[in-house]
């Protein structure tokens, strides 16, 4: 087993609440919603009419933003991969050009074979797809030519190598909610055992079409009954009036690194990643096992040689559904016993929503810059704290704290858990 260390050197983030790292943490830490009404679409036949929307996000404005921060020849080939792209590719060619800036790699003069990309989710061009098939319905031939490249989620992957140049490995890997953390998975292991130097893991924006989220309402998943005249409150982890989770926009990018390398090219270092462990309940249903949560904690507690101790810090998947936060709350304190008091524990996802194959990637920029901020963000919309969430979760308010190992959870549809841990880098 190889035991390279590996490090986090470059971060990109787009949720409605900010496009920037620090206006991202900012907005964390004063408890601001992403959530509001759908723009993307008419939900007016649909069930669903709130969620994190990205809508108005202008493309342009933050390409001309990027254009002096990029080498001339990669901000042409960015800027005509973006002319013909759908939407959501558009926006992960964005925050990997981003996430190249900020990682400083452009002036480390690495082997373009040394350097792969790993994309986060599936069937991400929903949207896209539902369009062209309205389209097809009326008039085939009128279907963006396209369509059959541009359709699937490997356009993602090829575009942003295309962008950043990378000749390493590039793939896909989709598990549901889970997705973004395997992606990391998958790059520490591209890192440690096939000799890559950088690996980008990319977590998608996922483009909602209608059809999703009206499926996700019959199927009771999701929150469309209570909050549509307040938006704002209807994501609402830990609480006992919580009705589901709330579909949402999001998507982020980590950049993965031999911690050596990083370290001797005086790459600027956020964390260090420990491990990140799986498995599956072997159900195929959306009904969140303990005993699985439990296995997959404990593993990667083990495999990485730490004490569920030194643990000070869980930023939870804690999505807001009835059964999903209980289960996940049970799950923590059989791990770490009597220590679960004294974890602090966040949900992100009360103030973004859910931006599902994406949520562990854009949920751990979000824990890495409160690691390293030595503070946690509230979780927000807890006026009626369920009687079994008897943890410290950060009801309404942020609170300084020292952390040097946190873990990431992340669970999801198909039985699917992933759950990573990391160590505040002090060098």
């Amino acid at each position: 087993m190889s035991n390279k260390r590996i490090a986090i050197t470059g971060m990109a983030i787009n949720v409605p609440l900010s496009d920037t790292l620090d206006g991202f943490h900012h907005a964390l830490m004063a408890g601001k919603s992403a959530v509001s009404n759908w723009k993307k679409f008419d939900v007016s036949e649909i069930y669903s009419k709130v969620g994190g929307d990205l809508a108005k996000y202008d493309i342009k404005v933050k390409l001309a933003e990027i254009e002096n921060l990029l080498e001339p020849k990669m901000y042409k080939r960015l800027r005509n991969l973006i002319r013909r792209a759908p939407w959501s590719t558009q926006l992960s060619m964005l925050l990997a050009a981003s996430a190249w800036v900020d990682s400083g790699i452009q002036d480390a003069n690495l082997n373009p074979g040394d350097i792969g990309v790993i994309l986060a989710g599936h069937n991400i061009n929903s949207h896209y797809t539902d369009q062209n098939r309205e389209v097809f319905l009326e008039e085939p031939d009128y279907i963006d030519p396209m369509y059959a490249l541009r359709s699937l989620d490997t356009d993602h992957a090829g575009s942003v190598s295309e962008v950043i140049q990378a000749k390493g490995p590039i793939f896909t890997v989709g598990g549901a909610c889970a997705s973004g953390n395997l992606a990391l998975r998958c790059a520490v292991d591209e890192i440690r055992h096939h000799d890559l130097d950088v690996v980008f893991a990319v977590g998608a924006v996922l483009d909602f079409a209608p059809i999703d989220l009206h499926a996700m309402a019959l199927m009771g998943a999701i929150s469309f009954e209570s909050f549509n005249d307040e938006p704002e409150r209807a994501s609402r982890p830990y609480d006992a009036d919580r009705e589901g989770f709330v579909p949402s926009h999001g998507g982020g990018v980590l950049v993965v690194e031999d911690l050596e390398k990083a370290e001797r090219r005086g790459a600027r270092i956020y964390a260090e990643v420990l491990g990140v462990e799986a498995n599956a309940d072997a159900n195929h249903l959306p009904q969140p096992s303990e005993e699985g949560q439990i296995a997959v904690m404990q593993r990667v507690l083990e495999r990485s040689s730490i004490r569920p101790e030194d643990v000070e810090y869980i930023n939870a998947h804690a999505t807001s559904t009835p059964l999903g936060d209980i289960t996940e709350i049970r799950a923590i304190k059989r791990v770490f016993g009597d220590y679960a008091k004294a974890l602090t524990i966040n949900a992100p996802k009360s103030m973004l929503g859910h931006t599902c194959w994406s949520a562990p990637i854009v949920e751990t920029i979000s824990a890495i810059m409160q690691m390293n901020a030595s503070e946690v963000h509230p979780s927000i919309n807890i006026e009626n704290l369920d009687p079994e969430v008897d943890l410290d979760i950060c009801r309404g308010a942020g609170i300084p704290l020292e952390i040097n190992y946190m873990m990431k959870n992340s669970f999801g549809f198909g039985g699917i858990n992933c759950v990573s841990l990391f160590k505040k880098y002090n060098n």
